[in-house]
């Protein structure tokens, strides 16, 4: 592993969760939703640079990993004009490794911020403690037993971005990694999970999940996410201070489109027909009106009947 050294002196960290940026208006949003992301992230980077704190992605820059535009990826190359840190996640790679044709490649190879993973920064802090931060993409292992590749001084506080499904509560239902004590690791900040979940602390390592700085779809957990970013402040012979900085956005009303209900004598039907309504009203560009359709009456088929249904339906919204 290279370990870096940051370029200036910060205050503190920003962790900026998952942004999803994409050319497309996903799920049944109704706003533009490709300049919406890229205000939030905007935004973001302009708070961290007005404050004095280092910018961290927590992974799926892209929702896409290789479709997207050019002006896009010179947007993101636009914002991109300071300092900043990433890893990499599911979303931003066509398969479980970064290969040359993913999109978040290019930002690296063009020197718009650096890749976690080979690479670990030690950052000095305006009160004179020094923090590392280092990460694991997705698809990568976490450091376990003292496995850190590199030698943890005294006074260090170390932070380690993921992008991975820690079962944590309120993710139980996904998680398949249990929180655990990672020695010689003071804070885990984890992205994937959309929705801002409480703390967990295993031994002498802290698990933060602070959700995304948006709202793709439309759904309970959507309705009472606020859109955030994670500031953490106040590093100090291993303890710190993190605080949630709400980002610009509007109500979730405003956002997204209604769903579209009919009443019908068989409940049967009546969903039936609901999707259909749905589907002729709401004409998604990513498709997701016809993704949810398909989930609740393909089992009317026969399962390979309905898996081929599947493929078309992905072929047609271009989400292979």
């Amino acid at each position: 592993m290279n370990i870096l050294k940051a370029s200036r002196t910060y205050s503190g960290l920003l962790v900026i969760g998952d942004p999803h940026l994409e050319a497309r208006v996903p799920g049944f949003r109704k706003d533009d939703y490709p300049a919406v992301i890229l205000e939030k992230l905007r935004w973001a980077i302009a708070y961290a640079a007005n404050n004095t704190l280092l910018p961290l992605v927590t992974g799926d820059l892209f929702n896409l990993p290789r479709s997207n535009p050019n002006w896009l990826l010179v947007e993101v190359m636009r914002l991109f004009d300071r300092e900043i840190f990433f890893i990499y996640g599911n979303h931003d790679v066509h398969e479980n490794s970064l290969s040359n044709d993913d999109s978040i490649s290019v930002i690296a190879e063009a020197r718009k911020g650096c890749l976690l993973g080979e690479n670990a920064v030690i950052v000095e802090m305006t009160n004179g403690r020094q923090v590392v931060v280092g990460g694991s993409s997705w698809g990568s292992a976490l450091p376990r037993k003292m496995a850190l590749p590199f030698e943890k001084g005294p006074g260090m506080f170390v932070v380690w971005l993921t992008h991975h499904d820690i079962k944590v509560p309120g993710y139980e239902e996904k998680g398949y990694l249990r929180p655990k004590e990672l020695p010689g690791i003071d804070v885990v900040i984890n992205g994937h999970v959309h929705r801002r979940l409480d703390s967990v602390k295993k031994g002498d390592t802290v698990w933060l999940t602070p959700g995304n700085i948006s709202r793709r779809s439309r759904s309970d957990a959507a309705r009472s996410h606020i859109p955030a970013v994670l500031r953490i402040d106040g590093v100090n012979d291993g303890s710190f201070a993190c605080s949630h900085v709400e980002v610009p956005h509007q109500p979730y009303d405003e956002v997204f489109h209604e769903a579209v209900i009919e009443a019908s004598e068989e409940e049967r039907s009546s969903i039936f027909v609901a999707g259909l309504a749905e589907l002729e009203s709401r004409r998604t560009q990513t498709g997701d009106g016809l993704k949810a359709f398909l989930e609740k009456n393909l089992d009317r088929f026969e399962t390979d009947v309905a898996d081929e249904i599947r493929k078309l339906a992905e072929k047609v919204t271009g989400n292979e």
